[in-house]
Protein backbone atom coordinates (compact mmCIF):
# COMPACT_ATOMS: atom_id res chain seq x y z
CA UNK A 1 0.00 0.00 0.00
CA UNK A 2 1.17 3.43 -1.08
CA UNK A 3 2.16 5.90 1.56
CA UNK A 4 1.52 9.34 -0.41
CA UNK A 5 3.07 12.57 1.25
CA UNK A 6 2.58 14.14 -2.21
CA UNK A 7 -1.28 14.07 -4.16
CA UNK A 8 -0.73 15.86 -6.99
CA UNK A 9 -1.59 14.80 -10.96
CA UNK A 10 -0.44 16.91 -13.87
CA UNK A 11 -2.70 16.38 -17.10
CA UNK A 12 -0.26 17.34 -19.78
CA UNK A 13 -2.95 16.76 -21.96
CA UNK A 14 -6.13 18.61 -20.94
CA UNK A 15 -8.49 15.50 -21.61
CA UNK A 16 -8.80 13.94 -18.33
CA UNK A 17 -12.24 14.47 -16.70
CA UNK A 18 -11.40 12.47 -13.77
CA UNK A 19 -8.39 10.94 -12.23
CA UNK A 20 -7.39 8.72 -9.28
CA UNK A 21 -4.81 8.61 -7.03
CA UNK A 22 -3.57 6.22 -6.26
CA UNK A 23 -5.17 4.29 -9.41
CA UNK A 24 -5.69 1.16 -7.72
CA UNK A 25 -6.92 0.43 -4.53
CA UNK A 26 -6.76 3.10 -1.61
CA UNK A 27 -3.53 4.52 -0.46
CA UNK A 28 -2.14 5.52 3.28
CA UNK A 29 -2.39 9.58 3.93
CA UNK A 30 -0.19 10.95 6.14
CA UNK A 31 -1.71 13.96 8.07
CA UNK A 32 1.46 16.41 7.32
CA UNK A 33 1.34 15.40 3.81
CA UNK A 34 0.89 18.05 0.65
CA UNK A 35 -2.18 18.08 -1.59
CA UNK A 36 -1.42 20.14 -4.74
CA UNK A 37 -4.21 21.15 -6.85
CA UNK A 38 -3.89 23.12 -9.84
CA UNK A 39 -6.14 25.77 -11.53
CA UNK A 40 -9.55 24.52 -13.50
CA UNK A 41 -8.84 21.33 -10.82
CA UNK A 42 -10.33 20.47 -7.57
CA UNK A 43 -9.23 17.22 -5.50
CA UNK A 44 -12.31 15.07 -3.26
CA UNK A 45 -11.06 13.11 -0.79
CA UNK A 46 -12.55 9.19 -0.90
CA UNK A 47 -13.54 6.71 1.08
CA UNK A 48 -15.65 3.96 1.47
CA UNK A 49 -17.63 4.88 -1.61
CA UNK A 50 -18.53 8.26 -0.51
CA UNK A 51 -16.58 11.68 -0.94
CA UNK A 52 -15.03 13.15 2.34
CA UNK A 53 -14.17 16.72 1.17
CA UNK A 54 -13.40 18.86 -1.54
CA UNK A 55 -9.83 21.05 -2.08
CA UNK A 56 -10.06 24.03 -4.42
CA UNK A 57 -6.85 25.04 -6.08
CA UNK A 58 -3.54 25.49 -4.30
CA UNK A 59 -1.12 23.75 -2.13
CA UNK A 60 -2.59 22.31 0.95
CA UNK A 61 -1.46 20.75 3.88
CA UNK A 62 -3.29 18.05 5.35
CA UNK A 63 -4.41 18.02 8.62
CA UNK A 64 -7.51 17.44 11.16
CA UNK A 65 -7.83 21.20 11.22
CA UNK A 66 -8.30 21.50 7.63
CA UNK A 67 -10.07 18.63 6.76
CA UNK A 68 -12.00 18.56 10.14
CA UNK A 69 -14.37 15.44 8.64
CA UNK A 70 -10.96 13.87 8.90
CA UNK A 71 -12.08 14.03 12.69
CA UNK A 72 -15.85 12.96 12.37
CA UNK A 73 -15.97 9.97 9.87
CA UNK A 74 -12.45 8.42 10.26
CA UNK A 75 -12.30 9.38 14.29
CA UNK A 76 -8.74 10.65 13.89
CA UNK A 77 -7.35 12.06 17.21
CA UNK A 78 -7.28 15.90 16.59
CA UNK A 79 -3.88 16.87 16.06
CA UNK A 80 -2.42 13.49 15.04
CA UNK A 81 -0.07 12.33 12.79
CA UNK A 82 -1.16 9.13 12.05
CA UNK A 83 -1.38 8.09 8.18
CA UNK A 84 -5.54 6.99 7.17
CA UNK A 85 -6.33 5.39 4.41
CA UNK A 86 -8.17 7.27 1.39
CA UNK A 87 -8.28 7.98 -2.38
CA UNK A 88 -8.08 11.44 -3.85
CA UNK A 89 -10.16 11.60 -7.12
CA UNK A 90 -8.95 14.73 -8.93
CA UNK A 91 -11.70 16.21 -10.78
CA UNK A 92 -11.10 18.71 -13.78
CA UNK A 93 -13.73 21.52 -13.58
CA UNK A 94 -12.54 23.33 -17.23
CA UNK A 95 -15.37 22.87 -20.06
CA UNK A 96 -14.83 19.68 -22.56
CA UNK A 97 -15.74 20.94 -25.81
CA UNK A 98 -15.81 18.76 -29.31
CA UNK A 99 -16.78 15.35 -27.35
CA UNK A 100 -17.94 12.56 -29.87
CA UNK A 101 -21.30 10.41 -29.61
CA UNK A 102 -22.47 8.17 -32.29
CA UNK A 103 -25.46 5.56 -32.24
CA UNK A 104 -23.10 1.93 -32.06
CA UNK A 105 -25.68 0.41 -34.29
CA UNK A 106 -28.57 0.92 -36.75
CA UNK A 107 -31.85 1.72 -35.19
CA UNK A 108 -34.94 1.02 -36.58
CA UNK A 109 -37.99 3.73 -37.22
CA UNK A 110 -40.87 3.45 -38.59
CA UNK A 111 -41.36 5.98 -42.12
CA UNK A 112 -44.48 7.34 -43.67
CA UNK A 113 -42.60 7.38 -47.50
CA UNK A 114 -40.13 4.34 -47.11
CA UNK A 115 -41.74 1.95 -44.36
CA UNK A 116 -39.42 0.67 -41.97
CA UNK A 117 -35.58 2.53 -42.07
CA UNK A 118 -32.53 2.10 -39.80
CA UNK A 119 -30.89 4.83 -38.89
CA UNK A 120 -27.41 5.89 -37.62
CA UNK A 121 -26.73 9.57 -35.85
CA UNK A 122 -23.45 11.25 -34.68
CA UNK A 123 -22.28 14.46 -33.81
CA UNK A 124 -20.46 16.25 -30.83
CA UNK A 125 -21.30 17.56 -27.57
CA UNK A 126 -19.77 19.61 -24.73
CA UNK A 127 -19.73 18.94 -20.97
CA UNK A 128 -18.58 20.53 -17.42
CA UNK A 129 -18.92 19.19 -14.61
CA UNK A 130 -20.86 21.48 -11.80
CA UNK A 131 -20.81 19.87 -8.79
CA UNK A 132 -17.66 17.67 -7.95
CA UNK A 133 -18.58 16.32 -4.68
CA UNK A 134 -21.91 15.05 -6.18
CA UNK A 135 -20.29 13.71 -9.64
CA UNK A 136 -17.55 11.54 -7.61
CA UNK A 137 -20.16 10.23 -5.90
CA UNK A 138 -22.12 9.46 -8.39
CA UNK A 139 -19.64 8.74 -11.06
CA UNK A 140 -16.96 6.85 -8.75
CA UNK A 141 -19.22 6.28 -5.52
CA UNK A 142 -22.21 4.79 -7.55
CA UNK A 143 -20.94 3.65 -11.15
CA UNK A 144 -17.43 2.32 -9.85
CA UNK A 145 -16.25 4.76 -13.13
CA UNK A 146 -12.67 6.34 -12.22
CA UNK A 147 -11.64 7.03 -15.96
CA UNK A 148 -11.99 9.43 -18.36
CA UNK A 149 -12.88 6.84 -21.11
CA UNK A 150 -15.41 5.06 -19.33
CA UNK A 151 -17.08 7.94 -17.98
CA UNK A 152 -17.40 9.32 -22.23
CA UNK A 153 -18.96 5.51 -22.62
CA UNK A 154 -21.55 6.65 -19.88
CA UNK A 155 -22.15 9.66 -21.07
CA UNK A 156 -22.50 8.30 -24.73
CA UNK A 157 -25.30 5.58 -23.57
CA UNK A 158 -27.32 8.48 -22.07
CA UNK A 159 -27.23 10.48 -25.04
CA UNK A 160 -28.20 7.82 -27.34
CA UNK A 161 -31.02 6.36 -25.42
CA UNK A 162 -32.24 9.95 -25.01
CA UNK A 163 -31.81 10.51 -28.79
CA UNK A 164 -33.44 7.17 -30.06
CA UNK A 165 -36.49 7.87 -27.90
CA UNK A 166 -36.73 11.71 -29.45
CA UNK A 167 -36.16 10.65 -32.93
CA UNK A 168 -38.86 8.02 -32.35
CA UNK A 169 -41.60 10.77 -30.93
CA UNK A 170 -40.37 13.26 -33.69
CA UNK A 171 -40.40 11.52 -37.11
CA UNK A 172 -42.54 11.50 -39.96
CA UNK A 173 -39.78 11.55 -42.71
CA UNK A 174 -36.10 10.82 -43.16
CA UNK A 175 -36.09 13.02 -45.86
CA UNK A 176 -37.30 16.35 -43.43
CA UNK A 177 -34.06 15.33 -40.61
CA UNK A 178 -31.88 17.47 -42.09
CA UNK A 179 -34.11 20.34 -41.86
CA UNK A 180 -34.61 19.83 -38.25
CA UNK A 181 -30.72 18.78 -36.65
CA UNK A 182 -31.23 22.36 -35.05
CA UNK A 183 -34.47 21.21 -33.02
CA UNK A 184 -33.63 18.42 -32.56
CA UNK A 185 -30.04 19.11 -30.78
CA UNK A 186 -32.27 21.99 -28.44
CA UNK A 187 -34.85 18.85 -27.54
CA UNK A 188 -32.12 16.57 -26.47
CA UNK A 189 -30.26 19.05 -24.32
CA UNK A 190 -33.37 19.56 -22.39
CA UNK A 191 -34.36 16.28 -22.17
CA UNK A 192 -30.74 15.30 -20.75
CA UNK A 193 -30.71 18.37 -18.67
CA UNK A 194 -32.08 16.21 -15.43
CA UNK A 195 -30.09 13.34 -16.38
CA UNK A 196 -26.72 15.18 -16.15
CA UNK A 197 -27.41 17.54 -13.24
CA UNK A 198 -28.11 13.85 -11.10
CA UNK A 199 -24.07 13.00 -12.00
CA UNK A 200 -22.93 16.87 -11.32
CA UNK A 201 -22.65 17.89 -15.07
CA UNK A 202 -24.18 20.58 -17.30
CA UNK A 203 -24.70 19.55 -20.96
CA UNK A 204 -23.10 22.92 -22.03
CA UNK A 205 -23.77 21.93 -25.94
CA UNK A 206 -25.21 19.81 -28.20
CA UNK A 207 -24.50 19.36 -32.14
CA UNK A 208 -25.85 16.65 -34.51
CA UNK A 209 -23.54 16.31 -37.60
CA UNK A 210 -25.06 13.82 -39.77
CA UNK A 211 -28.41 11.06 -39.21
CA UNK A 212 -27.47 8.87 -42.10
CA UNK A 213 -29.41 5.55 -43.37
CA UNK A 214 -28.09 2.61 -45.15
CA UNK A 215 -27.25 2.37 -48.77
CA UNK A 216 -30.36 0.85 -49.96
CA UNK A 217 -32.28 3.95 -48.88
CA UNK A 218 -29.77 6.47 -50.03
CA UNK A 219 -30.45 4.54 -53.46
CA UNK A 220 -34.05 5.19 -53.13
CA UNK A 221 -33.76 8.42 -51.83
CA UNK A 222 -31.95 9.38 -55.33
CA UNK A 223 -34.72 7.90 -57.02
CA UNK A 224 -37.17 9.65 -55.53
CA UNK A 225 -35.53 12.71 -56.66
CA UNK A 226 -34.75 11.68 -60.34
CA UNK A 227 -38.65 11.19 -60.21
CA UNK A 228 -39.47 14.66 -58.94
CA UNK A 229 -36.84 16.16 -61.25
CA UNK A 230 -38.78 14.39 -64.21
CA UNK A 231 -41.94 15.58 -63.01
CA UNK A 232 -44.80 13.84 -65.13
CA UNK A 233 -43.80 10.60 -65.54
CA UNK A 234 -46.41 9.55 -68.19
CA UNK A 235 -45.24 13.04 -70.49
CA UNK A 236 -41.65 11.72 -69.85
CA UNK A 237 -42.57 8.12 -71.03
CA UNK A 238 -44.29 9.38 -73.51
CA UNK A 239 -40.97 11.62 -74.54
CA UNK A 240 -38.89 8.57 -74.44
CA UNK A 241 -41.29 6.43 -76.83
CA UNK A 242 -41.07 9.08 -79.35
CA UNK A 243 -37.80 9.11 -79.15
CA UNK A 244 -36.88 5.51 -79.42
CA UNK A 245 -39.49 6.04 -82.78
CA UNK A 246 -37.48 8.47 -84.08
CA UNK A 247 -34.43 7.00 -83.69
CA UNK A 248 -35.49 3.54 -85.11
CA UNK A 249 -36.59 5.61 -87.79
CA UNK A 250 -33.53 6.52 -89.04
CA UNK A 251 -32.12 2.71 -89.50
CA UNK A 252 -32.29 0.76 -92.29
CA UNK A 253 -35.32 -1.36 -93.23
CA UNK A 254 -39.21 -1.10 -91.85
CA UNK A 255 -38.24 -3.59 -89.34
CA UNK A 256 -36.25 -0.97 -86.65
CA UNK A 257 -39.04 1.37 -87.11
CA UNK A 258 -41.95 -1.23 -86.44
CA UNK A 259 -40.29 -1.99 -83.32
CA UNK A 260 -39.86 0.70 -82.09
CA UNK A 261 -43.67 1.56 -82.67
CA UNK A 262 -44.17 -1.60 -81.10
CA UNK A 263 -42.28 -0.47 -78.03
CA UNK A 264 -43.30 3.17 -78.41
CA UNK A 265 -47.12 1.94 -78.22
CA UNK A 266 -46.69 0.01 -75.08
CA UNK A 267 -44.80 2.82 -73.11
CA UNK A 268 -47.68 5.72 -74.46
CA UNK A 269 -50.18 3.40 -73.41
CA UNK A 270 -51.55 3.12 -76.57
CA UNK A 271 -52.54 -0.35 -76.44
CA UNK A 272 -52.14 -3.73 -77.89
CA UNK A 273 -54.41 -3.08 -81.42
CA UNK A 274 -51.75 -0.28 -82.42
CA UNK A 275 -49.27 -1.96 -82.06
CA UNK A 276 -51.01 -5.04 -84.33
CA UNK A 277 -51.59 -2.83 -86.85
CA UNK A 278 -48.36 -1.24 -87.27
CA UNK A 279 -46.79 -4.93 -87.03
CA UNK A 280 -49.61 -6.08 -90.06
CA UNK A 281 -48.65 -3.47 -91.97
CA UNK A 282 -44.91 -4.48 -92.22
CA UNK A 283 -44.77 -8.56 -91.90
CA UNK A 284 -43.10 -9.56 -95.41
CA UNK A 285 -45.86 -9.62 -98.34
CA UNK A 286 -47.94 -6.96 -96.64
CA UNK A 287 -48.74 -4.25 -99.66
CA UNK A 288 -46.33 -1.42 -98.71
CA UNK A 289 -49.15 1.15 -98.52
CA UNK A 290 -50.56 -0.49 -96.01
CA UNK A 291 -47.83 -0.71 -94.11
CA UNK A 292 -46.74 2.86 -94.85
CA UNK A 293 -50.39 4.06 -93.82
CA UNK A 294 -49.86 2.38 -90.44
CA UNK A 295 -46.90 4.06 -89.51
CA UNK A 296 -48.09 7.63 -90.72
CA UNK A 297 -51.26 7.28 -88.99
CA UNK A 298 -49.44 6.10 -85.84
CA UNK A 299 -46.68 9.58 -86.26
CA UNK A 300 -49.72 11.54 -86.84
CA UNK A 301 -51.39 10.81 -83.43
CA UNK A 302 -47.85 11.27 -81.87
CA UNK A 303 -47.80 14.97 -83.84
CA UNK A 304 -51.66 15.51 -82.32
CA UNK A 305 -51.00 14.12 -78.94
CA UNK A 306 -47.82 16.96 -78.62
CA UNK A 307 -45.41 14.18 -78.08
CA UNK A 308 -43.68 15.17 -81.65
CA UNK A 309 -43.00 18.32 -82.63
CA UNK A 310 -44.18 19.53 -86.69
CA UNK A 311 -40.27 19.48 -87.65
CA UNK A 312 -39.71 15.81 -85.70
CA UNK A 313 -43.25 15.14 -87.74
CA UNK A 314 -42.32 15.87 -91.30
CA UNK A 315 -39.12 14.65 -91.32
CA UNK A 316 -40.24 10.49 -90.16
CA UNK A 317 -42.85 11.21 -92.63
CA UNK A 318 -40.90 11.99 -95.27
CA UNK A 319 -38.33 9.20 -94.28
CA UNK A 320 -41.20 6.86 -94.27
CA UNK A 321 -42.35 8.01 -97.69
CA UNK A 322 -39.44 7.79 -99.11
CA UNK A 323 -39.09 3.91 -98.04
CA UNK A 324 -42.42 3.50 -99.21
CA UNK A 325 -41.93 4.83 -102.69
CA UNK A 326 -45.18 7.00 -102.41
CA UNK A 327 -44.48 10.45 -101.89
CA UNK A 328 -46.36 13.76 -102.25
CA UNK A 329 -45.36 15.64 -105.86
CA UNK A 330 -42.56 17.73 -106.37
CA UNK A 331 -44.98 20.72 -106.27
CA UNK A 332 -46.55 19.50 -103.02
CA UNK A 333 -42.77 19.56 -101.46
CA UNK A 334 -42.03 22.60 -102.37
CA UNK A 335 -45.32 24.01 -100.40
CA UNK A 336 -43.91 22.31 -97.40
CA UNK A 337 -41.01 23.56 -97.51
CA UNK A 338 -41.94 26.91 -97.80
CA UNK A 339 -44.17 25.92 -94.77
CA UNK A 340 -41.18 25.09 -92.88
CA UNK A 341 -39.66 28.53 -93.65
CA UNK A 342 -42.43 30.09 -92.92
CA UNK A 343 -42.70 28.64 -89.09
CA UNK A 344 -38.74 29.56 -88.97
CA UNK A 345 -37.29 25.49 -89.10
CA UNK A 346 -35.84 26.12 -92.33
CA UNK A 347 -33.72 29.74 -92.90
CA UNK A 348 -34.16 31.65 -96.06
CA UNK A 349 -31.11 29.98 -97.66
CA UNK A 350 -31.95 26.31 -97.02
CA UNK A 351 -35.45 26.97 -98.57
CA UNK A 352 -33.98 27.96 -101.44
CA UNK A 353 -31.32 24.85 -101.96
CA UNK A 354 -34.00 22.13 -100.91
CA UNK A 355 -36.28 24.37 -103.64
CA UNK A 356 -33.14 24.26 -106.18
CA UNK A 357 -32.68 20.69 -105.79
CA UNK A 358 -36.62 19.62 -106.36
CA UNK A 359 -36.58 21.65 -108.90
CA UNK A 360 -33.71 19.73 -110.89
CA UNK A 361 -35.84 16.39 -110.78
CA UNK A 362 -38.54 18.07 -112.96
Amino acid sequence: MALLEVIEFLDETGKHIIHRIPEHGSGEIRLGSQCVVRESQVAVFFRGGQSLDVLGPGTHTLTTANIPILVNLIKLPFGSKSPFRAEVVFVNMREFVDMKWGTPQMIPYRDSDFGIVRLRGHGTYAIQVDDPQLFVNKIAGTQGIYTTDRIEDYLRSMIVSKLADLIGENLTSVLDLAGQYDELSGAIRVKLADDFANVGMVLKAFYITAITVPEEVERAIDERAQMGAIGDMNAYLRFKSARAIGDAATAEGAGGLTGALVAGAAGLGLGGAVAGQAIQGMQPGAPAASGSEALLQQLENLRAQGVLSEEEYQKKRQEVLSRSGQGPSIPDQIKQLAELRDQGILTEEEFQQKKQELLSRL
